[in-house]
């Protein structure tokens, strides 16, 4: 999955993107707030981290911007300002959560989670269909009941996929929501990360849709055994 960090603080900046991709997240850091309004308008992000205390624009600017122009993106507020009117500053103009500094890292991907949960209309941990389930809290991936490892870039591509049941995503979308900036991107990196998840899940739990991208439905039927080497992309 793919967040937003917005913090200005390079030491704090540096450890929190390098402790979020050890735990699979694929991170664009910016650091002030006129690059933060540029990500958004640019990018498609799982959730939001930002600080408040921030140069060229403050955090709750941004955010309140963001909201005016309907941008939806679960905002997680990380601020060193622990004052009560400093939090409702930045939940009344649209953030989901907040976190006062110095927080621990286990809370913070608690509180991701979350808020993404909100935006997705759900209040469980674990979404899915009859076939294949993911757990958000502990990222275990189940296959008729059954574990299936994936790489983190096959989380991520499943996520998004599960998020909205049914709905086709095209390989932008995809690769947008699994790859960071200054990544290079292979023209059929989606295809061979398809291919593998095929093996892992079964043939038919992700469907091609011929010229528009991919799709998992809502109540998948029960494909080809996980063990099996179809593709089909």
């Amino acid at each position: 999955m793919r967040v937003l960090l917005v913090e200005d603080d390079d030491m704090i900046g540096r450890s929190l993107q390098q402790a979020l991709e050890t735990n699979g997240w694929s991170v664009d850091w910016v650091r002030d707030g006129l690059l933060a309004q540029s990500a958004l308008a640019d990018g498609n992000y799982a959730c939001m981290l930002l600080d408040l205390g921030l140069p060229k624009r403050d955090g709750v600017e941004v955010l309140r911007q963001a909201r005016a122009r309907g941008d939806a993106t679960p905002v997680l507020m990380l601020t060193a300002r622990d004052g009560v009117e400093d939090r409702i500053g930045g939940l009344d103009v649209g953030a989901d959560d907040y976190l006062v500094k110095p927080y621990e890292f286990r809370e913070l991907l608690a509180r991701m989670r979350a808020v993404i949960r909100r935006r997705d209309g759900s209040a469980h941990s674990v979404i899915g269909n009859d076939v294949v389930k993911l757990d958000l809290t502990t990222r275990e991936v189940l296959v008729n009941g059954e574990p299936s490892a994936l790489s983190a870039r096959e989380y991520a591509l499943l996520h998004a996929l599960l998020e909205r049941p049914g709905a086709i995503l095209s390989r932008d979308q995809l690769e947008n929501r699994i790859y960071g900036w200054g990544e290079e991107v292979m023209s059929n990196a989606v295809d061979v990360l398809i291919h593998g998840m095929r093996k892992k899940l079964g043939a038919d739990v992700i469907r091609n849709v011929r010229g528009l991208g991919w799709r998992i439905t809502a109540t998948a039927p029960v494909g080809t055994p996980a063990s099996s080497t179809g593709d089909g992309t």
